[in-house]
């Protein structure tokens, strides 16, 4: 700017006079290459932040926002799919309407930009897209017709991939690949342009800028809104078209203003044991570098870590077990928690101050004055890492110190910053990535953020590298940031800790949580008020440093309350803030857990606030505000003075110890005396230093010597074991003891005892130089040498030759005993005590012995387990003969036994078979059932199995043959409930419904005779049943008649008592079923439909007649399908409960046909029968009758022939009236009744059709006699009526939707897709209020039912 800007300097030609500014060479050309850096990298981001780039663009005429509300995929290639020109440089927009082919693999190797295209997003970064091309024989041959564009399709990563936490930061090396599909692209996350196809495909690429569409090859395209621009009209222009992704200037400005989405690591959902991620840990490291992984270098590891963090085009994926409680998985130090007894040596680590679990509550860390187990800073952590794993910038909680020990496993490489670069290091990282700050103020603070050594170093912020391998600690102080990566599979553990020289930066720390109003893990003024107000525990370092804070912070407390004085409060009360929780003592402003005081308010007790933030409690008057303390001012330099007091008090004490210990007067004190200067500085709590040391160092070693030599003497007397000690152990024990400054009475004993040990080492040596001696010798001498409580190295040779002959002769009384067979764990138990005693001759012919015989054992128990699990299964002469042979091995083989066991099953189940199939009768379903489960769990070919399967498969077969022919589509009902009779018609009809909403109330018709499942299985009983239910339902549909004739006649609309079986109340146009004499809502039912039948003048023969779905349970078929089926049962050799009752079922219509013949056939019914049949001749014949129903019925005879092909011209013949139309206008001029009958003719007609409804059998006779019964009758016109509106309502409804039922499955029948179906397999599915017309729209007066005159 200093020169006049960006144009200024073009139009006066001063770009070498800039390039000399800079310092750069002169040079002819030196301006013009500054010019065009500048043009191609500053210029178009200075364009973008002045919003000079987003120039004005025309709208397009042609689409509007309904068009881009909705997307649809099209067949237009992804730009990334179509190769650029081989003629043009701007082949990527030009010539856009001709397909260009795809790119080969030869392609993409020649074109860099083609083999590494990728896309990214903001945010974490998304799976990086290359291309694979197709092979260049798949191009279609005709190379000038339109070829179809391949779509590109992302190989999505598996929804079961588990994912890290925390993980690096990166994802898994994105090596997913675009593969070419032949179906639509659904998953991209771009849009695509429109199809070829489309109309304005050539209109639509026209410049945004300045609305021409000429200059083809120098549009653009836009990647993400497809907006098109030329280059030339672009700000700054462009010189040629770009490869790869382009996005104008308008979708760079929406991308930039979109928020940062934060960072973070992804909760790993995939749980590992620590031998499973080890095994996950190499075999990725090594797969990655390609070589084993303790060849990696940890430079080339190192090299490789930064690379992937500062790349942006390969990401990897690494798990980290961060974080893991160690009270909860266990510590990799020893812990005395009780579960389990510790080692010498363990105990020795359990106590020692470089465990990470005694570390923080030892006497000098300021943690252990914290009663709560603060996880991660009191409590270790463990962190399981792998290669690439690692830890961001961060410091520790407070600022305390930090340890980290590697238990084992490759090294861990750390960063470090000293605390006094902290802040440098803030600023630097705020300033290189501010838009992170921006959204996450708190951002060091999460442990999210990576940045480069390299970098920070750069900006001239010190940083310090080490590699932390197996074995050693690495410690960081206060505030000093820190972080770093593991070289691959290790296992570290860390803790924090507090000295005295950190309270200091601790108090500096809050002051910085205050102002970060950031949450503290414990509240520091309360851990030096506790360590204040027990000076005595404190040690003298501890003690002046927390005089020194003591001092502080009662100076600032008694400004803060003087500052709060002068604001007019007066109030206060004590306050125990350790006795709150945290959160209930925070303060709202800045977070700080309060403890020394805080104001709250009367008016507002849910609010507080520390004295820093007196101001921004609340609104309330001062007069409501009150202080809550807990100290008052008086009581706290009563503190600091005790603090004082416990400073001094050393130097006497001193001079004492080192007179002791160093002998200066000559005279070696006793012990009681020295434990006497060890209470002192205990009792008076003195610090930890060197005299305090050596004289618990000193006490220590003489007390142990006197126990140890107490303990050696006492057990020669009492012979109780002693911890052993080795000769050289001891005589260096009586050097300790000589050399110690204190006196003790134990060396003349343990001289004594050297003396004895060295005479029994020289009985020893002469006892093993001898031939073996027994095994009594060897264990007398053993004893004796035990006694002594020394071990000797003569013990260790007379031990093995023990253990030798123990172990054999153990074996020999094992192998050769003559009791039960020997057990495989017994034998492989025999062999690992072998393999622990030394090698002899003997020693490795038994185990040679032993082996064999495992071996064996082993093979036949393989044999027997194949036999239980193989697929093929073995016959059991098979199983026999191996059970057989293995018997002759003297071992106890558990596999064995359970074919053994298996065998015997086979056996008994094929015993019941034979049993079954040679009774007297066939046998029932249920128990050949029963055997074909228990046949197919069995390790064993059994021939009889197949055998019943296929009986059973039979009878499954049969019996849902009889399901389909008798049961309803949806049916409530089972077959064998439809096949009984219904002994519970008689209930109320309240009950009767309310078996559809609840199950369980209306019993099964098999239950309500009476049956049980045992009674199903006898003939006798199944028959002696049904004939009892016949008696019962007739009965019981009796008295149901007659309850239901009492009701009105229709009945009432309007509120009352339900009915139908909706149980909702009565409505306007309600069927009465003529078998209960029951009403039921149109809507709810099936009727009859009259349209459908061919209309006739004879009326009585219309089939009107209405049976409800509670009384007409199943379909009905006719008797000659029910004779087929009872033919296929008798040739079934399985007994069925369903084929006994419709043997009766069968009967029973059989009988009722018999019996309505015979009434037919007398003279009484005969005469009427003939008459209504020659009325009926004579009303089709004669001209009697209905002119319509006749017009109606030639029309029938018309459709059929126009079925046929034979249309007749509508000019001819005039428009056909439907047979709706033409019922509805011949009913009123319907006569009736046409015959008469006498009563007593009439009423045993009657009974017997009552009867013939209660039958589930479709039975000629009964139509006939129900045609009689019709014609006695005047014409129902009301039912008639409401049949008709009922169906017009239907097809009203159906023609609305744009299909018709009934006319459907008449082209279907025609087709022979299906047969005609029956009258009750017509009941709608659908809701018969919105579909079947509204049961308001029918006529209010309900159908007169035939025989209610």
């Amino acid at each position: 700017m200093e020169e006049g800007g960006y144009e200024a300097i073009c139009k006066d030609r001063r770009w070498a006079r800039v390039a000399q500014r800079l310092s750069y060479p002169s040079g002819k050309n030196i301006g013009s290459l500054l010019r065009a850096h500048y043009e191609r990298i500053i210029y178009p981001y200075e364009m973008y932040q002045s919003g000079a780039n987003l120039v004005q663009c025309h709208a397009r005429p042609f689409e509007s926002e309904e068009k881009d509300r909705e997307y649809k995929p099209h067949s237009i290639p992804l730009r990334q799919s179509v190769q650029p020109s081989k003629i043009n440089s701007y082949g990527r927009r030009a010539k856009r309407l001709q397909q260009e082919p795809e790119p080969t693999e030869e392609d993409i190797e020649k074109n860099p930009e083609l083999k590494k295209l990728q896309i990214y997003g903001a945010g974490p970064k998304m799976l990086g897209l290359g291309l694979v091309a197709k092979d260049k024989t798949l191009r279609k041959k005709d190379k000038e017709g339109p070829e179809c564009p391949p779509t590109v399709v992302v190989k999505e990563e598996p929804a079961g991939e588990p994912r890290g936490s925390p993980v690096s930061p990166g994802a898994r090396e994105g090596r997913e690949e675009l593969r070419h599909s032949p179906e639509p692209c659904t998953k991209m996350t771009m849009r695509l342009r429109r199809s070829h196809s489309n109309s304005q495909f050539v209109d639509s690429y026209i410049c945004r800028i300045c609305s021409r569409g000429d200059e083809d090859d120098k549009l653009l395209l836009c990647d993400g809104c497809d907006d098109n621009y030329h280059i030339f009209c672009l700000l700054p222009p462009l010189p040629e078209i770009p490869k790869g992704i382009w996005r104008c200037p308008k979708c760079v400005m929406a991308e930039c203003k979109r928020p940062p989405e934060a960072f973070g690591f992804e909760q790993a959902t995939r749980e590992y044991t620590l031998q499973s991620f080890g095994e996950m840990a190499d075999a990725f490291k090594a797969d990655y570098f390609n070589m084993p992984v303790h060849m990696v270098p940890t430079e080339l590891v190192e090299k490789e870590f930064w690379r992937l963090v500062n790349s942006i085009e390969e990401d990897v994926t690494v798990e980290y077990g961060a974080d893991i409680h160690s009270k909860e998985f266990g510590s990799g130090f020893p812990v005395r928690d009780g579960k389990r007894r510790l080692s010498p040596e363990e105990e020795e680590y359990a106590g020692s101050g470089w465990n990470l679990n005694v570390m923080p509550v030892l006497q000098q860390s300021v943690l252990c004055h914290i009663n709560a187990d603060i996880s991660g800073m009191k409590v270790p952590w463990l962190y399981v890492g792998m290669v690439f794993s690692a830890f961001c910038w961060h410091i520790e909680d407070h600022w305390s110190y930090s340890i980290n020990y590697l238990h084992w496993g490759e090294p861990k490489t750390w960063y470090g910053v000293p605390s006094f670069a902290a802040e440098h290091l803030e600023e630097v990282m705020k300033k290189l990535t501010p838009e992170l700050f921006e959204s996450q103020p708190d951002l060091l603070h999460q442990l999210v953020t990576l940045m480069n050594p390299n970098t920070l170093m750069a900006h001239g912020v010190p940083v310090v590298r080490t590699n932390q391998c197996a074995g050693e600690f690495v410690i960081t102080f206060p505030r000093a940031y820190h972080s770093g990566f593991n070289q691959g599979y290790n296992f570290a553990e860390a803790v924090n800790f507090c000295t005295a020289d950190w309270l200091p930066a601790g108090r500096q720390c809050i002051e910085h949580y205050r102002r970060l109003r950031r949450y503290c893990v414990f509240s520091h003024e309360e851990l030096i008020c506790k360590m204040a107000a027990s000076p005595e525990k404190l040690d003298l370092n501890l003690a002046a440093a927390v005089h020194k804070e003591m001092f502080v912070l009662v100076q600032e407390e008694r400004k803060l309350r003087k500052a709060l004085l002068e604001k007019g409060i007066t109030e206060a009360e004590r306050e125990a803030f350790e006795l709150l929780p945290d959160d209930e003592r925070q303060c709202d402003k800045c977070k700080t857990t309060c403890f020394l005081s805080a104001l709250a308010c009367y008016d507002c007790p849910q609010g507080l606030v520390c004295l820093y933030h007196m101001d921004d409690l609340c609104k309330c008057p001062r007069s409501k505000q009150y202080l809550r303390y807990r100290y008052t001012l008086d009581e706290l330099p009563a503190m600091l003075h005790k603090l004082k007091v416990r400073a001094e008090s050393f130097d006497t004490w001193a001079n004492k110890v080192r007179i002791a210990l160093e002998v200066e007067d000559g005279r070696k004190r006793t012990l009681e005396e020295l434990r006497a200067l060890e209470s002192e500085a205990r009792e008076r709590k003195f610090p930890e230093n060197e005299l305090l040391h050596r004289l618990k160092g000193c006490l220590g070693q003489a007390e142990r010597c006197v126990s140890e030599a107490l303990g050696l003497i006492s057990s020669q007397e009492t012979g109780v074991p002693a911890p052993a000690l080795t000769v050289e152990e001891l005589r260096a024990f009586l050097e300790q003891m000589n050399q110690l400054p204190c006196v003790m009475h134990q060396i003349g004993d343990v001289q004594a005892l050297l003396e004895r040990v060295e005479a029994f080492q020289a009985e020893a040596r002469a006892a093993l130089a001898v031939a073996p001696a027994a095994p009594g010798a060897l264990q007398e001498l053993l004893e004796r040498g035990a006694r002594l409580g020394v071990e000797v190295p003569e013990g260790r040779r007379l031990e093995r030759q023990l253990a030798q002959a123990t172990w054999l002769e153990e074996v020999t009384a094992t192998l050769r005993s003559p009791r039960a067979r020997v057990p495989l764990p017994v034998m492989r138990g025999l062999i690992q005590a072998g393999r622990t005693v030394a090698p002899s001759p003997a020693v490795d012919v038994a185990m040679a012995e032993l082996q064999e015989l495992l071996t064996i054992a082993q093979r036949w128990e393989e044999k027997a387990q194949m036999c239980l699990e193989a697929r093929q299964k073995h016959p059991p002469a098979t199983l026999a003969a191996i059970i057989k042979e293995a018997e002759n091995i003297p071992a106890l083989l558990p596999n064995i036994q359970a074919l053994k066991e298996a065998l015997g099953k086979a056996r008994a189940w094929i015993a019941d078979v034979e049993e079954i199939q040679n009774g007297d009768h066939y046998p029932c379903l249920d128990d050949l059932e029963g055997l074909v489960a228990v046949g197919r769990d069995l390790p064993v070919r059994l021939e009889e199995l197949r055998q019943l399967e296929v009986q059973v498969g039979t009878a499954h077969s049969w019996r849902d043959k009889a399901s389909r022919t008798f049961l309803k589509k949806n049916s409530c009902y089972t077959l064998l409930e439809v096949l009984c009779p219904c002994a519970d018609a008689g209930s109320d009809s309240s009950k009767r419904l309310k078996w559809r909403q609840e199950p369980g109330l209306y019993r099964l018709d098999a239950e309500s005779l009476g049956l049980s499942a045992q009674d199903l299985r006898d003939p006798g009983a199944v028959i002696v049943a049904f004939k009892e239910g016949e008696q019962k339902e007739k009965e019981g549909m009796l008295r149901l008649r007659h309850a239901n004739a009492q009701k009105a006649a229709p009945p009432v609309p309007g509120p009352g008592p339900p009915s139908c079986v909706c149980g909702q109340p009565a409505g306007p146009a309600m069927l009465q079923c003529q078998l209960c004499r029951d009403w039921f809502h149109g809507s709810c039912v099936a009727w009859p439909r009259l349209g459908s039948q061919k209309p006739s003048p004879a009326w009585w023969e219309w089939d009107a007649k209405f049976l409800c779905p509670l009384c007409q349970r199943s379909r009905r078929p006719r008797l000659e399908t029910i004779l087929a089926l009872l033919v296929a049962l008798q040739k079934l050799p399985v007994r069925l409960p369903e084929g006994e009752a419709l043997q009766c079922l069968t009967e029973r219509a059989i009988t009722w046909q018999d019996r309505a013949r015979q009434l037919l056939a007398s003279p009484d019914v005969a005469g009427p029968l003939e008459r209504l049949a020659a009325l009926r001749h004579r009303l089709l014949h004669h001209g009697d009758g209905d002119g319509a129903l006749r017009e109606a019925s030639r029309n029938e005879q018309t459709k059929v022939s126009v079925e046929n092909g034979d249309a007749p011209s509508p000019e001819k013949n005039g428009p056909l009236p439907s047979e709706l139309e033409a019922l509805s206008a011949a009913l009123p001029r319907l006569q009736g009744p046409v015959l008469e009958l006498a009563e007593g003719t009439r009423r045993p007609l009657e009974e017997l059709m009552m009867e013939g409804d209660l039958l589930e059998v479709t039975l000629d006779e009964a139509q006939s006699i129900w045609r009689l019964l019709q014609a006695t009758r005047p014409p129902p016109l009301g039912l008639f009526r409401l049949l008709l509106e009922l169906e017009q309502a239907e097809r009203r409804g159906a023609r609305a939707r744009g299909r018709d039922p009934e006319r459907r499955r008449k082209r279907r029948a025609e087709r022979g897709d299906l047969p005609p179906l029956a009258k009750e397999e017509l009941e709608p599915k659908r809701s018969r209020g919105h579909e079947g017309g509204d049961p308001r729209d029918s006529p209010t007066a309900g159908p007169q039912a035939p025989g209610d005159s």
